[in-house]
């Protein structure tokens, strides 16, 4: 139970680049909230992907701004709250969320292209060990998420969206696969389509929904 006896948040964790957010994103986190029965998703906005080339990389308030858009009239919260734990990689992050937030529960979501290339993430399986993690399918990975490292270590661990309706449900390791209607948009075809699209956010203090400090543009 949280805090004065009211039970604890339930909090979706999609972590990425969005670089920039779209409708994808968007679209899937509605879905997750819906089917597991989440207060809200938080989307982390990374300042740096170690697996991610930083060439053709937004500024930080660009890419929260364009998240904020996305966002909006959604229990979706845009955070760049990773920057200010001072974290790159996701195990830190997960640590560091888990002590600042004692009182919330969280369930890690990822697409199923994500869980195909999840052994190659720093210390996977501590990942695993500290929360739910939720597989949002995507079209042609879903064999080869399956067949990971990672996927055979989880499959063993496969739950249904509705263990997540008592407490003993949230215990990890624990993998629940979501079907989703696969959605065709990326961020790499909008930045093909678009390539100047960050200068649109160019020059505005983002305010972080969830810390409420303010983003500088002059941070990459």
């Amino acid at each position: 139970m949280g805090e004065a006896g009211r039970p604890a948040r339930r909090i979706g964790l999609l972590g990425g680049s969005f670089n920039p957010a779209h409708g994808g994103h968007r679209r899937i986190s509605l879905f997750a909230l819906q089917a597991l029965g989440l207060d809200e998703v938080w989307w982390l906005v990374s300042p740096g992907n170690p697996l991610k080339p930083k060439a053709g990389m937004a500024p930080l308030a660009a890419r929260l701004a364009s998240a904020t858009r996305q966002a909006r009239g959604t229990r979706i919260v845009p955070t760049a709250i990773e920057r200010e734990l001072g974290t790159r990689y996701t195990i830190d992050t997960l640590r560091k969320l888990q002590r600042r937030y004692p009182r919330q529960r969280f369930v890690w979501l990822m697409g199923s292209d994500n869980l195909a290339q999840l052994h190659r993430w720093r210390d996977w399986r501590a990942i695993a060990r500290a929360m739910p993690i939720a597989v949002i399918a995507r079209p042609g990975y879903e064999g080869l998420a399956y067949a990971s490292p990672a996927g055979a270590w989880l499959g063993r661990y496969r739950r249904s969206s509705a263990s997540l309706t008592n407490r003993a449900g949230w215990s990890a390791p624990a993998l629940i696969y979501l079907r989703f209607d696969p959605d065709p948009r990326s961020a790499t075809a909008i930045r093909r389509a678009d390539p100047d699209w960050a200068r649109r956010f160019a020059g505005k203090v983002q305010r972080d929904r969830l810390t409420h400090h303010p983003v500088s543009p002059d941070i990459a």
